[in-house]
Order: C-alpha cells, then sequence, then structure tokens
C-alpha cells in the first residue's frame, strides 16, 4: 500500500433508465471519474445523484468508497480490467484499508472532512450494472464492502488528494465487523452498538434483531 493513502478518482453518476425484467427502473450505478476539484456539500458529490432516495443516500451514505486495492483482487477474480466508479464508488481510494476501517473514523480529504458511517449491502441494481444478479451474492461472499461516509465538513477534493485519518475512534467497531454482524454473525450484533457513531436507523435495527432472539 502506499506510504500515504489517497484518491486516485472521484466518480459522479445521475439517473438513468434501464430495461430490468421487463420493466424499466431508474438507477445511478452507473458513475463516471471527473476531473479537477469537486465540490462535497449536503448529501452529495456535487454531480452525484441518488435514483431512490429511499434505500440510497442522505446524511449517512452520503458518500460512498472503495479502494483500488480491492478492485485488484475483483480483476483477479473476474479476469479483466476494472474502471474506476464500476462499483458506483464515488471516491476511488488507494492505500486505505476500508474493511478495517472504524466507525466514526475521519477523514481530511482536501478542505472537506468525511467521517465512517457504514458498509455497503448493494441491492439488486449492482446486479444491473455487473450483468447478473449471481453478482451480489459474489460480492457478499467476497467481504470487500468499501464503506459510506458521512459529509461532517465541506468542503473540495480532487483526485490527488491525501487522505488523512485524523481520528479513529476507541471502541474499535471496525466495517468488516459490521458487514459480517449483517451477513449472519448475529452475535457480533451487540458489540456494533457499542459505535456512538452508529446511525439510529441501525442502531434500531439492531436492537429489534436482538429483541427478537430472547
Amino acid at each position: 500500500m502506499n506510504a500515504m493513502p489517497g484518491l486516485l478518482s472521484i466518480n459522479v453518476g445521475v439517473p438513468r433508465e434501464v430495461s430490468y425484467r421487463g420493466q424499466t427502473v431508474m438507477t445511478s450505478i452507473w458513475k463516471d471519474p471527473v476531473e479537477g476539484r469537486v465540490p462535497v456539500r449536503g448529501v452529495n458529490v456535487a454531480g452525484d445523484q441518488q435514483a431512490d432516495l429511499e434505500v440510497h443516500g442522505g446524511v449517512d451514505k452520503a458518500v460512498y468508497a472503495y479502494s483500488r486495492e480491492d478492485y485488484d483482487w475483483w480483476e483477479g477474480e473476474l479476469s479483466g480490467s476494472l474502471a474506476p466508479g464500476t462499483f458506483g464508488e464515488n471516491l476511488t481510494t488507494t492505500g486505505l484499508d476500508l474493511t478495517r476501517a472504524v466507525l466514526g473514523e475521519r477523514w481530511r480529504v482536501g478542505s472537506a472532512e468525511l467521517e465512517v458511517s457504514e458498509p455497503r449491502f448493494p441491492c439488486f441494481k449492482l446486479g444491473i450494472r455487473m450483468g447478473t444478479q449471481l453478482f451480489l451474492k459474489r460480492f457478499s461472499k467476497a467481504r470487500r464492502p468499501g464503506t459510506y461516509l458521512r459529509i461532517v465538513e465541506e468542503g473540495e477534493i480532487g483526485a490527488g488528494d491525501e487522505i488523512d485519518v485524523t481520528a479513529r475512534p476507541e471502541h474499535g467497531v471496525t466495517i468488516g465487523a459490521f458487514n459480517e454482524a449483517y451477513l449472519g454473525d448475529r452475535d457480533g450484533l451487540r458489540e456494533i452498538l457499542a459505535a456512538d457513531q452508529l446511525s439510529e436507523s441501525w442502531r434500531s435495527w439492531i436492537e429489534e434483531a436482538l429483541a427478537s432472539r430472547r
């Protein structure tokens, strides 16, 4: 990995119509790299837009990051090259193991500050992007979810910017642990609650899941 983590690419997309099982659906999973400095504000990277705000976007899922290192792994698995943005990420990073990122971890990128919030659990639209719904199980099995980020401080970012991890909470709850708990390690759910930075929606879901086991 690089000595200093950084941004390789900033990728944005807007909703488009695609055909899926005889129906037309809207998706923003297709994202392309953009040049220059890009504002990060509100709940979006400028130029990016979510198609379904009930399950995508919002404060806790404002920005999605996926690493070049995970791309390298996938290229070996899929026997082909993958362009930045293939997984629908806004930020293609390098030098960071996103699975080991801690919930609430803060990143200084350009003049913006971002906060690690939760792993990505993809819907059928990633299957559309990759040409088969079977890819969803493959993605889950790979245990390389990438991470969503909150926008703590608005600013501008650009490809080539360094990523400075300025704070890492002591609770130690990682994106990988969160991912494992959701995918089946229900004994780990209680540990996820130790993260103060856990979103209220996920806290409610976990508490209900634990209560149903009693």
